[in-house]
């Protein structure tokens, strides 16, 4: 009895302890203001550094007391450290509990305009070097992206979910978020009256419209753009279809609550994906800004937008890398 109540007693002590540290590093106001701009990006220290007007020392102190309490995590993408928020799990008790309360507690109070400006300009600076990469290797990007993966290896699961969750009589219309050079489209064209397809890189949308006329896919409309300039002209769509395009923008997180005002009720959100990997010469190969993502983290980024989790399906591929497909519904 006595070495069962010592065991209890020094798992008590330990709980305290790691709550003690969570509470400390959290009595911080400029500590809470880096979990609040955290909440669904992912920055490095250089760009928490210009976020905060800081020198990177004092950032770096800061950061490695969060990491060390459990309220951040680093991730590794190349050569460069990132940190997010880690990845809550239930019955984490009673850390769970109190990392949750931290962040919900923070997620109340609003971003300054100046501080938001400043997320908005590395968003759209990261946003900028993606398009720079694919603007470069537009005539080559099939090439670079079955590096990876072969398109059918995702294309083909995604299509099948399509027409499993879909009439497909030409009724109805979707949206595809970064479709590339276009290799999609037919089945989303064969399916919907009307197919909008969106692109910020002006020379991969020309060779989406080349490969249309080739195609003859008369009901396809292409955007130059980001989501948010198709939301401004209120329109909706039965389903929105993001095929490995989270890993190429600055802020993936938006991707879903972009999608979340484009759906229809009712309507549906389809992603292929990477799983994170640690194969960082895809960075510099195929112009990915992201090392793929944990299956929790696009859950979690849907669940904040107002999504509810449909299908999911693995795909393991020969290389190492693992594919995600993912149905989110509005």
């Amino acid at each position: 009895m006595n070495s069962t109540a010592h065991v209890k007693s020094a798992d008590t002590e330990t709980a305290l302890h790691t709550l003690g540290s969570l509470y400390k590093a959290a009595g911080d106001p400029l500590r809470l203001d880096i979990l609040r701009v955290l909440q669904r990006d992912t920055f490095g220290v250089m760009e928490l550094c210009r976020l905060f007007n800081m020198r990177q020392s004092g950032m770096s102190h800061h950061l490695k007391v969060l990491t060390q309490a459990g309220l951040l995590e680093p991730q590794r993408e190349g050569n460069a450290t990132f940190y997010r928020r880690p990845l809550l799990r239930v019955g984490d008790e009673p850390r769970y509990t109190a990392v949750r309360s931290v962040f919900e507690a923070v997620d109340q109070i609003q971003l300054t305009e100046e501080l938001l400006d400043r997320i908005r300009t590395i968003r759209r600076q990261r946003s900028e070097q993606s398009q720079v990469f694919f603007a470069r290797y537009a005539r080559h990007f099939r090439e670079q992206q079955e590096l990876i993966a072969n398109h059918q290896r995702y294309a083909q699961p995604v299509a099948e979910l399509v027409h499993r969750r879909y009439a497909c009589d030409g009724s109805g219309n979707a949206l595809e978020i970064g479709p590339g050079e276009g290799p999609f489209l037919p089945v989303l064209a064969n399916c919907f009256g009307e197919v909008v397809a969106v692109d910020n890189v002006q020379a991969m949308l020309d060779r989406a419209g080349q490969f249309c006329e080739q195609q003859e896919l008369t009901n396809v409309r292409l955007v130059h753009g980001e989501c948010p300039d198709v939301i401004e002209r209120g329109e909706t769509f039965n389903l929105v279809v993001a095929n490995m395009v989270l890993h190429h923008v600055a802020s993936p997180a938006n991707i879903f609550r972009d999608s979340a005002q484009l759906l229809k009720p009712g309507g549906r959100m389809i992603v292929s994906e990477l799983c994170r990997h640690e194969q960082s010469w895809v960075r510099d190969n195929c112009g990915d800004i992201w090392q793929g993502f944990e299956p929790e983290e696009l859950t979690g980024w849907a669940e904040d937008a107002g999504l509810k989790q449909g299908e999911t399906l693995f795909i393991g591929l020969r290389n190492g890398f693992q594919i995600q497909v993912r149905e989110f519904t509005g």
